[in-house]
């Protein structure tokens, strides 16, 4: 039994200096990667296919494209949490996915009727969502005691209008989801490609991710801070707009939503594509 504490404490401590990603950590990070992967190779890979592969029927083909884009951007972050060594690197995107998997999780309770109770993604996607928004804050929580607090001198910081306009971004989107979330109804007659109440409850929570890191990461000046969230938000938005590409069938091109949706999308990744650039070329 000594022996078993000794090594749960080797687990939740740090091997070095403060403000390094705990071994437990990186375990979490390995245990989440299949899950994602999965989720990412079925719902980008096969769109149309939900009604075999999934824990349920989900039509149009876009809102699996976002998904799986998410949940693909998401098996390289945890790639890179299980790597990197200073957790102030990958922290802030930790409570934007907290906040992701409670509303997944409340989600599931509200539309319980809408899975595939037979299929065993359904066990999967239940277990995931049981388990994740009590694991990632916990993580979060027994991580963020290793901070040390103190910003070193001389390290590259992000430029203080981007922090403030990515804040007031962050800030924005968040309320959006939010109120998306509790009525969902606002987007299911003007959305620019078909959701249902579940689906517009699954895609605000995707929403609420981006908000929550965008206005999060703002409190840390540190480009170091940013830049693994920058890279995820690169590939995710990128797989995105391939998917808008894939699937434009879906798209009402008379909505004039239909051109700010995809625009904007576009636009925030053009800009983010020019900082990462800026900033890892000085």
């Amino acid at each position: 039994m000594t022996e078993q504490k000794a090594n749960l404490r080797r687990w939740m401590a740090p091997s070095g200096r403060g403000g390094q990603v705990l071994p437990i950590t990186r375990w979490v990070a390995r245990f989440i990667i299949p899950f994602l992967a999965a989720a990412f190779l079925v719902l980008y890979g096969l769109p149309s296919q939900t009604t075999t592969y999934f824990a349920w029927t989900i039509r149009p083909e876009m809102t699996p494209i976002v998904m799986g884009a998410g949940y693909g951007a998401g098996v390289y972050f945890f790639y890179r949490v299980s790597t990197v060594d200073e957790w102030h690197t990958v922290a802030p995107v930790f409570l934007g996915i907290a906040t992701f998997t409670w509303l997944m999780a409340i989600a599931t309770v509200l539309h319980w009727e809408n899975f595939n109770h037979s299929h065993f993604t359904f066990d999967l996607w239940v277990f995931l969502y049981a388990v994740t928004p009590v694991l990632i804050p916990a993580i979060w929580a027994l991580n963020q005691r290793t901070e040390l607090g103190e910003l070193e001198g001389g390290e590259l910081r992000l430029p203080q209008a981007v922090r403030v306009l990515g804040g007031a971004l962050g800030a924005i989107v968040t309320a959006s989801a939010v109120v998306l979330f509790i009525t969902p109804e606002l987007m299911v007659g003007v959305w620019p490609w078909t959701v249902s109440p579940f689906t517009a409850r699954i895609l605000a929570g995707w929403f609420a991710l981006f908000g929550v890191v965008n206005g999060v990461v703002v409190l840390d000046p540190r480009w170091s801070a940013s830049r693994i969230l920058v890279q995820s938000q690169i590939l995710g938005f990128t797989m995105v707009l391939i998917g808008v590409v894939r699937v434009w069938t879906n798209f009402d091109p008379s909505n004039v939503l239909t051109w700010g949706v995809v625009g904007g999308m576009a636009l925030y990744m053009f800009a983010i594509l020019l900082l990462y650039i800026r900033m890892e070329t000085g």
